[in-house]
């Protein structure tokens, strides 16, 4: 037989079922399954025809480590070690719809059809180990054409010029107003160029279709071009897209309509929101809970809450599971709404208790799966929790509840 090649290794690949992370019942008879009913956080979570295995998900992370938007073997790395140690859900990193909407020289893209070939092995891969696997598309507006974040402090400015692969001349935003003196001060977008991003959304998730993706997230968090138009501190237009609160959702809600009919109706479509913007006068919990209502009647499922990032004077209240409110709320304000938490979420027994006080429907957890791969495995040991794991570290699973700890 002849060496395997970079074409044929995947052959070599079978899919595991039930797959990692999934809650079983354990061969031998000394062992017992833990509590009955599980713990919600290793519940099953069906949405359209995608049904989620757990509900400890991984956040999006921008990596920083694309060139011209494409993954690489980095990148496969990174997303398989999550999905091989039990997550039940990967979400690729904010992937840009138009070279021009990445945050950094060095983000991914999907903005050609030759980026597809890539995304489609990270999908391939993540399957291999029954996740779902979802990209997060994104524009980031006027915070665009700045370093990575490994660059920062190591210069007065974050902006990228043309010399380090930036595009300053190419920076938009809803308003010509800039983040902050570290940024580039953007041009007011014409109705053109808001043609141009609303359809760049919708070629994008007929890309991430084909590439296999099982859902799509849209980018309107963090002062990225979406959540810039719905804030008022930052849009400060005078025609159909500024002023009133329909005027300055205008963007997002067209933006879902496109994706929505370009996206197939059995996969699920979330939004990740900054809930609030901790700033007077700006965008808050209650314009959130009035949008997610409006954009649950036009195809959304699940409203990711996370907050702040539009505005230097947020003062933002950080601490241990902080954000989980901003999601309760969301998710009490609008009935129908999935909603996940996010924030400062560190162990399974919080994440559970989250959700089985019913102020979340899923978990999103970003830095502790960045410290800890294994994350959602260790979940399970806290909570008494048989789960699978990845055939070829059975042999490493722990004998007892706290040896794993």
């Amino acid at each position: 037989m002849p060496a395997p090649t970079a074409t044929t290794a995947t052959t070599y690949m079978l899919t595991q079922d039930p797959s990692p992370g999934t809650p079983i019942e354990p061969t031998s008879s000394e062992i017992k399954q833990g509590p009955n009913p599980l713990p919600k956080l290793f519940q099953p979570l069906k949405i359209r025809s995608t049904t989620f295995k757990n509900r400890l998900w991984v956040s999006p992370m921008c990596m920083y480590s694309a060139e011209d938007g494409f993954i690489n073997d980095f990148h496969l790395a990174r997303y398989g070690q999550f999905a091989m140690h039990g997550a039940g859900a990967v979400l690729i990193e904010a992937t840009g719809v138009l070279p021009e909407g990445r945050l950094t020289p060095k983000c991914l893209g999907v903005w050609k059809d030759e980026h597809i070939t890539g995304l489609r092995r990270i999908v391939d891969y993540e399957h291999y180990f029954g996740a779902a696997v979802r990209i997060q598309l994104a524009h980031a507006g006027r915070k665009a054409s700045t370093i990575p974040l490994s660059q920062y402090g190591k210069r007065p400015s974050f902006r990228a010029s043309v010399d380090e692969g930036g595009w300053p001349e190419d920076v938009y935003g809803p308003s010509a107003l800039a983040y902050d003196d570290n940024h580039w001060e953007p041009k007011e977008m014409t109705l053109g160029q808001i043609e141009t991003v609303q359809q760049a959304f919708a070629d994008a998730a007929v890309r991430a279709d084909k590439a296999g993706f099982d859902f799509i997230e849209i980018h309107s968090a963090h002062g990225c071009l979406i959540s810039s138009f719905n804030s008022p501190l930052s849009n400060h237009r005078t025609d159909k897209y500024g002023g009133s609160f329909e005027n300055r959702t205008r963007f997002a809600v067209e933006t879902v309509q496109r994706v929505r009919n370009v996206w197939l109706a059995e996969k699920p479509l979330f939004i990740r929101f900054s809930t609030t913007e901790w700033v007077e006068g700006g965008w808050t919990t209650q314009d959130s809970i009035k949008l997610a209502e409006i954009l649950y009647q036009e195809g959304v499922d699940l409203v990711d809450c996370s907050s702040a990032g539009n505005d230097t004077r947020q003062k933002i209240p950080v601490g241990r599971g902080y954000q989980v409110p901003l999601a309760t709320e969301v998710k009490n304000g609008a009935p129908g709404v999935l909603v996940g938490a996010v924030g400062i979420i560190t162990d399974g027994e919080q994440a559970n208790d989250i959700l089985e006080q019913d102020k979340a429907d899923a978990i999103f957890a970003g830095h502790e799966f960045l410290r800890d791969p294994t994350f959602a495995l260790k979940a399970a040991q806290r909570l008494g929790v048989f789960v699978k794991w990845n055939d070829q570290y059975e042999r490493g699973r722990p004998k007892t509840r706290h040896s794993f700890i």
